[in-house]
C-alpha cells in the first residue's frame, strides 16, 4: 500500500510508527502545537471533545508555507438529493489557512471557489501507549449542482492551489445522480474494511464495478481495535490517516456512504462516541439526530431509496450505546420507510447498517437488532437489507416472520411482497477474516452443498442465547468479497428488478440473485 507523503522519505517512513512519524513533522515543521477549530462542529457537534476553547479561522503553521502541506484524504458523499447537492472532504497533515475547493464542468475551468469548514480533532495522549494527536479535516457543501452532470473539482488552500499547473495532477471529478431514473445503475457495498493490503484491492475491485457509489456497513478504519466504545479500549487515531490516504483511489471519485460499526464509536471525542465521526465525515444533514447519530440517513437514487442506520443503538451483544436514541432512531426509521415506500418512482427500498440479523458467523445474530427494526422491514416490504460485523459473505433465503418464506438458490429470484426480505452480510471488505459456526460449512455459486439446517447464536438482551437451529442461511463463503447491486428502472418495459452478486477480490461470481417486486 502507498504510504502519504507528507515529507518523510519512504524509507524512514515505513519504519516508523504512527505516533513517530508526528513526531517527526512536528520537529521538522514547527515547535508549537496549533489547535483549530471552525464552524458549528467544534462548538455543538463534537460536545465533550478535547479540540480547544475557542472558534477562530484556521490559521497556518508558523514557518510553513501552504504548498509544504499537501491535502490528502479526499473522500466524496451524497448531500440529501444526490441530484443537486455533493460533500467533499478531505484532510491536512497540519492547519491551514483558507481551505476550498474549486469546481467546474471541464478538468481546465474550476473558477467556482467554495469555502471549506474546517474541523480539527485532538486526541489525548495516553502515557506509555500514544502521544497527543492533532488531525485536520475540511469539508466543503456543493449545492446547486446541474443533476446528470459531470464536475470537476480540486481541493486547496492558502499557498497551495489546485488549479496551478504544478497541482494539477490532484484535479478529480464526479458525476451526480440524473434528474430522471436511469434505465440502469449500478452501486457496491461492504463493511469491515480496516488498512492494508486485502483493504485497498477491496478499493481496486469497486472501482472496477464503476458504481454511482458505495456503501460502507460500518468498522471502518479500525483505530479502535476493541470496538467495545469505551475510553479502555485499544485506540490509534493515526490509523485514519492511513485509511483516508488508502481510499482516496476510489472515494476521490465515487460517493463514499458510510454508516457507524462498533469499532467506530470512539469514546474519548464525545460521550456516545462519534466525535470523530462527525469530525472526519460529511453526510446527508436528513438523517435522524445527524449532530449525535450521524450514521442514520437516507437518499435516494433513481428508482432506489437507501436507508442507513446506526444499529448500535438497539444492538444487544454490544451495548456501549444501547438505547441511546431512546427509540427516536426507530420512529425515524418507520417514518422515512413510509415515505420512501409512498414515493413516485421508488421501486426498491434498500436498508444498510452494520450488525447482523442474521448470520452464523462469530458475531452470529443480533436479538436486539431482530426485535427493533425487523417489524418495519416487514411492514414496509424492505427489498434488500445489508449488514457487515461478520468477516464473511454470507446471504439468507427470503426471511419472513423469522422463517425461510421462499428458498432463493444462486441464481434464484424473490418477490418481497409475497416471499419477505433477504438479508446479506458483507463483511469481507479487508479486515481479518472469520469463519462459520460449526457445522455450517461454505457454500457457494460453485460450491454448493445439500441445504441442511445448522446452528448459530443469536445475541439476546442481557445474555448470550444458546444456539437456534437455522434454516434460512443459504450461502455462505469465507474470503474477501463485496456486493454489488445492479438497479434496473424497467425502461424498456421490463419489470423492474434488482440484480444483486458478491465478488470474490479475484472477481470471481460467488452468489447471484434477484429481487423482483410484484412477481
Amino acid at each position: 500500500m502507498d504510504l502519504p507523503d507528507f515529507g518523510i522519505p519512504a524509507p524512514l517512513a515505513r519504519r516508523m510508527s504512527m505516533a513517530e512519524q508526528y513526531a517527526y513533522l512536528r520537529a521538522r515543521m514547527t515547535r508549537r502545537r496549533v489547535l483549530v477549530t471552525a464552524g458549528a462542529v467544534a462548538s455543538g457537534a463534537l460536545t465533550g471533545c478535547s479540540t480547544g476553547s475557542a472558534t477562530r479561522p484556521a490559521a497556518s503553521v508558523s514557518g510553513t508555507t501552504g504548498s509544504a502541506v499537501p491535502p490528502f484524504g479526499r473522500h466524496l458523499a451524497f448531500g440529501s438529493d444526490p441530484r443537486t447537492r455533493m460533500r467533499i472532504s478531505w484532510q491536512t497533515p497540519l492547519a491551514v489557512r483558507g481551505p476550498y475547493v474549486r469546481v467546474g464542468t471541464a478538468p481546465g475551468d474550476l473558477g467556482r471557489k467554495i469555502d471549506a469548514e474546517v474541523r480539527a480533532l485532538h486526541t489525548p495522549g495516553v502515557d506509555g501507549v500514544r502521544l497527543a494527536l492533532d488531525q485536520f479535516y475540511a469539508h466543503a457543501a456543493l449545492d446547486g449542482l446541474r443533476p446528470g452532470t459531470t464536475y470537476y473539482y480540486g481541493v486547496g488552500h492558502d499557498g497551495f492551489d489546485p488549479a496551478a499547473p504544478e497541482h494539477r495532477a490532484t484535479v478529480s471529478a464526479f458525476r451526480t445522480a440524473p434528474a430522471a431514473n436511469p434505465a440502469s445503475f449500478t452501486f457496491t457495498a461492504f463493511g469491515d474494511q480496516g488498512v492494508g493490503s486485502a483493504a485497498a484491492a477491496s478499493d481496486r475491485l469497486v472501482l472496477r464495478q464503476d458504481p454511482a457509489f458505495h456503501l460502507h456497513a460500518g468498522d471502518l478504519c479500525y483505530a479502535d481495535g476493541t470496538g467495545h466504545g469505551k475510553t479502555t479500549d485499544g485506540y490509534d487515531p493515526g490509523a485514519w490517516d492511513f485509511f483516508l490516504k488508502q481510499n482516496e483511489q476510489v472515494a476521490r471519485t465515487v460517493p463514499w456512504m458510510v454508516t457507524t460499526g462498533n469499532h467506530d464509536m470512539e469514546a474519548w471525542y464525545s460521550p456516545d462516541g462519534y466525535g470523530g465521526q462527525l469530525a472526519r465525515w460529511a453526510l446527508p444533514d436528513n438523517g435522524f439526530a445527524p449532530r449525535t447519530t450521524p450514521g442514520a440517513y437516507s437518499f435516494r437514487y433513481g428508482n432506489v431509496g437507501v436507508v442507513a442506520l446506526d444499529a448500535n443503538d438497539v444492538s444487544y451483544e454490544i451495548p456501549a450505546n444501547l438505547g441511546h436514541s431512546d427509540g427516536r432512531q426507530t420512529a425515524w426509521l418507520d417514518r422515512t420507510l413510509g415515505a420512501l415506500r409512498a414515493e413516485r418512482g421508488v421501486d426498491f427500498v434498500v436498508v444498510f447498517f452494520h450488525h447482523c440479523a442474521y448470520s452464523t458467523s462469530t458475531h452470529g445474530s443480533d436479538g436486539g437488532v431482530r426485535t427493533a427494526w425487523l417489524p418495519l422491514f416487514a411492514r414496509h416490504q424492505v427489498d434488500l437489507v445489508i449488514n457487515g460485523h461478520n468477516h464473511v459473505y454470507e446471504r439468507t433465503d427470503a426471511v419472513k416472520d423469522g422463517t425461510v418464506g421462499r428458498e432463493v438458490p444462486v441464481g434464484g429470484a424473490t418477490d418481497p411482497t409475497r416471499d419477505g426480505i433477504v438479508y446479506v452480510t458483507a463483511g469481507g471488505g479487508g479486515r481479518d477474516l472469520y469463519g462459520f459456526q460449526p457445522g455450517s460449512a461454505e457454500s457457494y455459486e460453485g460450491r454448493e452443498r445439500p441445504h441442511e439446517p445448522v446452528d448459530s447464536l443469536v445475541w439476546r438482551k442481557g445474555r448470550r442465547a444458546a444456539a437456534e437451529t437455522v434454516a434460512w442461511s443459504r450461502v455462505r463463503y469465507r474470503g474477501f468479497s463485496l456486493l454489488t447491486v445492479e438497479a434496473e428502472s424497467g425502461a424498456s418495459g421490463a419489470r423492474p428488478r434488482l440484480k444483486v452478486s458478491a465478488l470474490a477480490q479475484d472477481g470471481r461470481r460467488v452468489d447471484h440473485f434477484e429481487v423482483r417486486r410484484g412477481s
